[in-house]
C-alpha cells in the first residue's frame, strides 16, 4: 500500500462520485483504477461487459450458508 498523489479537480470528482456509489474516497479510486486497466487491457469490450466478466469471477457462497 502507498500514497498516490493526483489532482485536486481529480480527487474532488472522487469524492462525488463516492458519496453517489456508497464507497469510500479510497475504494472509489480503487474501483476506477482497476475498471481503467481492464479497459486498457481489453480495448473492444464496453464497460458493462468488463463489470459483467468481474461479477463472473466472484464466487458467491451458497444460499443455505448464508442462512446460517
Amino acid at each position: 500500500m502507498g500514497i498516490v498523489k493526483i489532482d485536486d479537480d481529480l480527487h474532488a470528482e472522487v469524492r462525488r462520485a463516492s458519496a453517489v456509489m456508497c464507497r469510500s474516497i479510497n475504494a472509489q479510486a480503487e474501483f476506477w483504477m482497476k475498471i481503467g486497466m481492464l479497459a486498457e487491457a481489453n480495448p473492444t469490450l464496453p464497460f458493462t461487459e468488463i463489470i459483467r466478466a468481474e461479477l463472473a469471477a466472484v464466487q458467491t457462497p451458497p444460499a443455505d450458508a448464508i442462512a446460517a
